[in-house]
């Protein structure tokens, strides 16, 4: 009797299942068409729709209140070009593109819709949000906009945004000029968020920070490494999220040596042709000692035109001082020598006037004596021989004198042909070996 019963139970089941099966399957099938048949355009309208661009993703769209978690901006540089480091305004000109992403969870739409990626056009960018990041040593920077603004923007399902512009400036860079120019220098770039503090933006380092372009050069330098980090600050109480990226570089010292150190050296090996000169060669001596003497100094002038006004000595100092010192030192030299000669080569010409005096007298007086006169004379003979012998051996004494000092002044010359060149190569020796090993361990403040 319970048979018939139970058998129309299940029945009745059964058609309940497949009918709600239908409807399933009827309902999944127009939802499949719908979301098949949406655009990217009423995509854009439903995530448009009660968007503001000024408020933070940090805040609640309705009750502008902060929601407790900060938007984590993840930043990566991509530079295409480092252009000129400059000495003398202690800056550094660089073109690269600046990547950012971040969440914005008012930005979310649904997967099914079968859109991986939205791609904005510039003209809509600016009604997102986007991060109020700058760059703290920036001088002078531009975004680039031909033949359109270079930017781009992408929309991610999860609410992921992937903003990229390109932008060249001018960075300063607060260089060490103590080695100069065998130096090392680093350039740094500092980011942070100018309005917003750490409780709403926090700005950090994607991995890896930086990339560069296959192409890249840098005609003076070269690139060692790159050292990202964090350096969040405390403005007037309030903590604001920062970022640095410090970018080595390894001056390159080619140029320096062919247009600097060779040619100063060359002049100092010039000055040097003055010891191999004869001492009578007065004019000679004096023209290639003060044609050395002014070529330095314009060299030093020209190269130290092109520097930043420093107060501590730098590497360049120190060798142009010293080529300096060694062209002055080599026409001190010269005088000296020149002295010498001629104070006892005048001393000898004075003390062997009267004698000079006396014998043209003697001679000029022979022509008018008389006859008369001429035994007078004859008996004067032993008196006048013993006065020439005596002063032919005053002459012989003056004559020995004047012999040595002037193989003094020669023997200065032959010492300094030595004593030069080994002190200069004294000094390369110590200046190359201190310049190429020692590091600076502080950093001096320019002036």
């Amino acid at each position: 009797m319970s048979y018939p019963s139970n058998y129309s139970a299940c029945e009745h089941s059964v058609r309940f299942l497949v009918g709600i099966f239908l409807i399933l399957l009827f309902g999944c099938g127009q939802y499949s068409t719908s979301a098949a048949n949406i655009s990217r355009k009423d995509i854009l309208d439903s995530l448009f729709d009660g968007y503001d661009a000024w408020i933070s993703p940090s805040f609640d769209k309705t009750s502008l209140r902060y929601s407790g978690r900060p938007v984590i901006d993840i930043i990566q540089l991509y530079i295409l070009s480092i252009d000129s480091i400059r000495d003398t305004n202690m800056d550094y000109a660089m073109s690269f593109y600046f990547r950012q992403r971040w969440i914005d969870e008012r930005l979310r739409y649904n997967e099914s819709y079968g859109i991986d990626v939205i791609e904005l056009d510039t003209k809509i960018m600016e009604r997102i949000w986007v991060p109020d990041v700058y760059f703290v040593n920036e001088k002078q920077a531009t975004m680039h906009d031909v033949t359109v603004p270079n930017k781009m923007m992408y929309l991610y399902p999860n609410g992921l945004v992937l903003y990229s512009a390109r932008i060249s400036g001018v960075f300063s860079c607060m260089m060490n000029l103590q080695k100069y120019p065998l130096d090392r220098q680093i350039c740094s770039l500092r980011l942070e968020s100018y309005a917003h503090s750490a409780k709403n933006l926090v700005v950090r380092w994607k991995t890896p920070a930086v990339e560069f372009s296959p192409t890249l050069q840098l005609p003076q330098f070269e690139i060692e490494k790159n050292h990202p980090s964090i350096c969040d600050t405390l403005y007037m109480g309030i903590n604001y999220s920062c970022i640095f990226l410090d970018i080595h570089l390894r001056r390159n010292h080619g140029y320096y040596i062919t247009q600097i150190y060779v040619p100063s050296a060359l002049v100092v090996v010039l000055s040097w042709v003055n010891f191999w000169l004869t001492v009578d060669a007065v004019p000679a001596r004096i023209s290639l000692g003060l044609l050395t003497v002014l070529t330095t100094t314009t060299q030093s002038t020209s190269f130290f035109s092109n520097l930043q006004k420093v107060s501590y000595i730098k590497a360049l100092d120190v060798w142009l001082a010293m080529c300096m010192l060694f062209v002055f030192a080599a026409l001190l030299e010269f005088a000296y020598v020149n002295v010498t000669y001629r104070v006892t080569n005048r001393r000898k010409s004075i003390q062997d006037l009267p004698m000079f005096i006396h014998k043209n007298g003697d001679a000029r007086f022979d022509s008018i004596f008389s006859k008369d006169e001429t035994e007078e004379k004859s008996n004067k003979i032993p008196h006048q021989t013993q006065n020439q012998h005596c002063g032919n051996k005053r002459t012989g004494v003056l004559g020995s004198l004047y012999s040595k000092e002037r193989e003094k002044a020669r023997n200065i010359d032959r010492i300094s042909r030595i004593a030069f060149p080994v002190t200069f190569l004294v000094f390369n020796i110590v200046y190359w070996c201190v310049y190429f090993l020692w590091e600076p361990t502080h950093e001096p403040k320019t002036s």
